[in-house]
């Protein structure tokens, strides 16, 4: 029974709700700036129970120069919902209903429970306009693949997140069996599909054991601002994909290994396999493409203006750019892989390691920041394979913070290895491209140059002497053309 929407009226509205409580959330991406939210769109979901409302508010956040579209599913209820006061937005009075506490919906049960069933088609959106009406611009879009129907029965927000919110579910199958499943909810939305669902979705469809199944998903529509008069806009609201129990991220697989001083090569190895094996098959689906010389420029161009920005952070740096050119240029100059999709975000927190399964890789969305138009379009592999050396470099000098003992042999094992599994099953060594594999490193410690001087200036000196190592082993051969490197960047 779908939920009659009345004319009553609410004090706070809804949106002064939200907008007051917004800026404080972690996947808010302005901090520090009050929200001025517009509405766009809203959709509902039924409770079969009758007693709790629940909607989905898609606004528009225009404090900042440019609108940010949000999604906000909340949940509206008679009285307080026991051990959910971290998921308190706050309380309204209905003119109809009296006191109503409003929630954060993926801390209710409720919400969880129907967004799962919305995912897998079992049920519909419903208009938040108009009573007894469908809203024909939401709908699930099961995975063939997944097969059996999961019902929640328990639900959980995962903490820690910065741009989305992952709700773990205890999902029963028709047998009585228990599967867990993890709901992922997109905060902020932009035009296109995620690739989180695409890349994840083809790898699963593939045969991929190298990524967790995935159940459905969630599209949408809804006015973009800035557009036209309010054009619509297209995109992929949520997901839900099977959750790996008892598993632990490579980061503290890793991070233990090197503080107990335990060699990682055969991990590390196995890794290199497992992330080849991921780009073969995103290769083999989805294609790739040669790169132009434009393009490579275009990439080699970005790659400078990291560096500039972290010069400005870190003005030290500036000793290293006659090294760090000399490197730009010869990447320029190589000869390219081809484009094709990747990870795009990758390091060790986004690895997990199952009993059953070896290394699973999780979150392809891409760096956060990126417009998703930009974390899209086909990169080049090399990228996920220098986040990866960066992050071994990152878990050695976290060591040497705590401890303050040399944990390079360590990081050069683990990160040869790695390269070793990785050209084993591609058929490819990325050593081999030498100044293009330093180019994609150097990049990324830029990239972490700048977080690290805004964030954490203590934990500067890892990427700066990562950009050191790098830069040295590239020094310019003053017998040969300029453009010309001496070394191994590993």
């Amino acid at each position: 029974m779908a939920d009659i929407i009345s004319t009553a009226t609410i004090r706070p509205t809804k949106l002064e709700l939200v907008q007051g409580w917004m800026g404080d959330q972690r996947w808010y991406a302005a901090k520090g700036r009050h929200p001025r939210l517009r509405l766009l769109a809203a959709w509902r979901l039924d409770d079969p129970e009758g007693e709790v409302g629940i909607e989905t508010l898609v606004v528009a956040d225009e404090a900042g120069q440019e609108p940010v579209v949000y999604q906000v599913p909340l949940t509206y209820r008679g009285e307080p919902l026991s051990g959910a006061d971290h998921g308190l937005v706050g309380t309204t009075e209905h003119s109809a209903l009296g006191r109503r506490w409003v929630y954060d919906a993926p801390h209710d049960p409720v919400y969880a429970a129907q967004l799962l069933e919305l995912v897998q088609g079992r049920v519909r959106a419903q208009s938040s306009e108009r009573s007894n009406e469908l809203e024909t611009g939401v709908v699930g879009v099961p995975r063939a693949t997944w097969g059996p129907v999961v019902r929640a029965r328990t639900s959980r927000v995962l903490a820690g997140e910065q741009s989305n919110t992952s709700v773990v579910v205890d999902g029963e199958l028709p047998d009585g069996a228990r599967t867990p499943v993890i709901l992922k909810v997109f905060r902020m939305l932009s035009p296109g599909e995620n690739p989180d669902v695409v890349l994840q979705g083809v790898l699963g469809d593939a045969g991929c054991r190298r990524v967790a199944a995935l159940v459905g998903a969630v599209a949408g529509r809804w006015p973009h601002p800035g557009s036209e008069g309010d054009a619509p806009a297209s995109g992929h609201l949520a997901f839900a994909q099977e959750f790996l129990p008892g598993v632990e991220d490579a980061w503290r697989v890793a991070l233990g290994a090197a503080q107990a001083g335990v060699d990682f090569a055969g991990p590390a190895r196995a890794l290199g396999e497992a992330t080849a094996e991921v780009h073969g098959t995103l290769a083999h689906v989805l294609g790739t493409q040669a790169t132009t010389r434009e393009q490579a420029a275009a990439i080699v161009a970005e790659m400078r203006s990291r560096f500039e920005a972290a010069v400005v952070e870190t003005p030290e740096l500036e000793e290293v750019r006659r090294p760090f050119e000399t490197v730009l240029s010869a990447a320029r100059d190589a000869d390219w892989p081809p484009l094709q999709r990747i990870h795009g975000d990758y390091h060790l927190g986004q690895v997990l390691h199952s009993p059953e399964r070896g290394w699973v890789l999780l979150d392809f969305e891409g760096e956060p920041l990126r417009p998703l138009s930009e974390r899209s379009r086909p990169d080049q592999c090399l990228r996920d394979v220098a986040g990866m050396l960066r992050s071994f470099d990152y878990v050695g000098g976290t060591c040497e913070q705590l401890r303050g003992t040399s944990a390079r042999d360590w990081v050069t094992s683990a990160q040869q290895a790695f390269l070793d599994g990785y050209a084993a099953r591609a058929r490819s060594d990325p050593r081999e491209l030498g100044a293009l594999l330093a180019a994609f490193e150097l990049d990324k410690a830029m990239y972490e140059v700048v977080y690290e001087a805004r964030n954490r200036p203590g934990w500067l000196t890892i990427p700066l002497a990562a950009v050191h190592r790098l830069t040295a082993h590239f020094a310019p051969d003053p017998q040969r053309d300029p453009t010309t490197m001496q070394g191994d960047p590993s």
